[in-house]
C-alpha cells in the first residue's frame, strides 16, 4: 500500500477515514457493554486496551454468563497476534529498551499494515499518526455508546446483538485470506467453537478458537 507522505502527519493523514470506523465500532461497543459491565467500566477498558476484537470476545464471553477469568483469557488470546506484529517492527525503532517500548505502544491492525514500508522496514512515526487519530475516536466512540445505551433500552430492539457473531465472522474471514495456514486455523477455531457451545461453559468456545487461531503464526515455507 503505496503513501504519498510518512512519518506523523502522513500517518494522521491517512488513518483519519479509518477513524470513523473506529468511531462507529467504538459506540457500539459501549452500547452493548452499558447492561453488561455498567457505565464507567466500558471506557476505561477502551482507554487501557484499545483492541477491539479483544474487548468484544471479552464482552461476548461476559455477556453469555461467562466469569471474568474467562473473559480475560479470551481477550488475552485475541491479542496475542501482536507480539508477532512487535517482532517485527524491532528493527524499525531505536534507542535503548524501555525507548523502543514506547515506539511499539500505538500497534494497531491498520497502523502496522499501513506503515510497511517492505523489506522488513516500517515507519514507526507513521504508525503512531494512524493511531493518534483513531485513539479518541474508540474512547470517545465508547462513551456515546455507553450515554446511548441508557436512551435506546435493549440493543436487540436494533439487532446489535447480532455484532457479536458478524463480527467474529469478519475475524474469521481475515484470518482465513492469509494462505493455507489461515484457511486450516480459521477453519479449526469455527469447528471446535461451534461445537463446544452447546456443551462448555461460557468463554470455553472462543477461547479455543482462539488457541486454533495460533497455528497460523507456526512458520510454514509452503505458505501460499
Amino acid at each position: 500500500m503505496e503513501h504519498g507522505e510518512g512519518g506523523l502527519r502522513g500517518g494522521m493523514r491517512d488513518g483519519a477515514p479509518i477513524s470513523l470506523a473506529s468511531l462507529l465500532l467504538g459506540t457500539s461497543f459501549g452500547v452493548l457493554a452499558e447492561p453488561v459491565m455498567g457505565t464507567v467500566a466500558p471506557v476505561v477498558m477502551s482507554a487501557i486496551v484499545f483492541a477491539g476484537s479483544a474487548q468484544f470476545g471479552a464482552l461476548a464471553v461476559l455477556a453469555a454468563g461467562g466469569g471474568a477469568g474467562a473473559a480475560i483469557a479470551a481477550g488475552v488470546l485475541l491479542n496475542m497476534r501482536y507480539l508477532p506484529m512487535g517482532i517485527s517492527i524491532a528493527a524499525s525503532t531505536h534507542g535503548g529498551w524501555l525507548r523502543r517500548g514506547l515506539a511499539a505502544q500505538p500497534l494497531i491492525d491498520a497502523g502496522w499494515a499501513m506503515s510497511y514500508r517492505g523489506e522488513g522496514r516500517y515507519d514507526v512515526p507513521y504508525m503512531w499518526g494512524v493511531t493518534v487519530v483513531n485513539y479518541p475516536m474508540w474512547v470517545g466512540g465508547t462513551a456515546i455508546g455507553v450515554l446511548a445505551g441508557d436512551l435506546i433500552g435493549d440493543p436487540e430492539r436494533l439487532g446489535l446483538d447480532a455484532l457479536f457473531p458478524a463480527f467474529f465472522l469478519g475475524l474469521l474471514v481475515g484470518e482465513a485470506t492469509e494462505g493455507r495456514r489461515g484457511w486450516v486455523a480459521a477453519l479449526l477455531g469455527a469447528t471446535l467453537a461451534l461445537t463446544l457451545a452447546p456443551f462448555t461453559p461460557p468463554g470455553v468456545p472462543i477461547m479455543t478458537a482462539c488457541l486454533a487461531a495460533l497455528i497460523a503464526l507456526v512458520p510454514n515455507g509452503d505458505d501460499s
